[in-house]
């Protein structure tokens, strides 16, 4: 019987991730493309493409529940919903943490590395959704300095990169840069999942013998003024920072 629920949870994590790419095509070239003609007004056009984007994504995380392909919680939920600019920081564990956490937030920006833009499934979809690529350091300051204006919140994953089991994690230096400069406070999230699973080195396909389960904790706040009031400069602030990031956003290994 576990031979087969796993030989089951193969085909079901393959048709959500067919669905996924599917629904992908169908907001790239049908439905944002009638916001771009509906909605002139850019920021008004992001938002909506934002909200769309978490109710597909929650669609989804239910679908992969509801099939057994997964098994998953989220804590915190109303406490992330209430964040008002604010830079959310989180341990980048599997493929779908960025969808499990911006299925829960109807308004959401997120710092997207250069691949994502190159992907046909999805640059569409960061584009339309104001996303902010991860390449030009100065206009990204500038641009992360104009949405928390707005007072929104800001996704960042700072390993950049999903984690390798088994090695220690580092992160970039990025998500306290841009902290620091923009005396913005992060919040933290811990995500576990137990086995692993969707790692960077493994295949969609290659699941584990039990039914993976995601837990998405939602902790408390970091405040970055602290840490520029006592440093001599931003560059010391934000490395200060990162350490005291690096030592709160890994969950303990039990």
């Amino acid at each position: 019987m576990n031979k087969l629920n796993q030989y089951w949870r193969v085909f079901a994590t393959g048709l959500c991730f067919s669905i996924f790419g599917l629904g992908g095509l169908v907001l790239s070239f049908i439905i944002l493309p009638l916001f771009a003609i509906t909605t002139p007004n850019t920021i008004q056009r992001e938002l909506k493409a934002q909200r769309l984007i978490r109710f597909t994504f929650n669609a989804f995380c239910r679908i992969m529940k509801f099939t057994g392909a997964i098994d998953y919680r989220i804590d915190g939920v109303e406490t992330l919903q209430k964040d008002r600019n604010c830079i959310i920081v989180a341990n980048h564990p599997s493929l779908i943490d960025y969808v499990l956490i911006a299925s829960q937030l109807p308004q959401c920006d997120c710092l997207v590395k250069a691949a994502i833009w190159e992907n046909p499934f999805m640059k569409r979809i960061v584009k339309a959704a104001g996303y902010i690529p991860n390449q030009a350091p100065d206009d990204l300051l500038e641009r992360c300095e104009e949405r928390f204006s707005r007072g929104n919140v800001l996704l960042v994953f700072p390993e950049g990169t999903r984690t390798t089991p088994g090695i220690t994690p580092s992160l970039q230096r990025g998500a306290a840069q841009i902290a620091t400069r923009t005396e913005t406070d992060l919040r933290v999230i811990h995500i576990t999942v137990t086995p692993s699973f969707l790692t960077k080195e493994k295949k969609w396909y290659q699941v584990p013998s039990t039914k993976p389960f995601f837990h998405v904790s939602v902790k408390g706040k970091i405040e970055v003024t602290p840490f520029i009031e006592s440093s001599n400069n931003l560059t010391s602030a934000a490395r200060r920072l990162n350490r005291h990031l690096a030592e709160n956003i890994f969950p303990e290994q039990e």
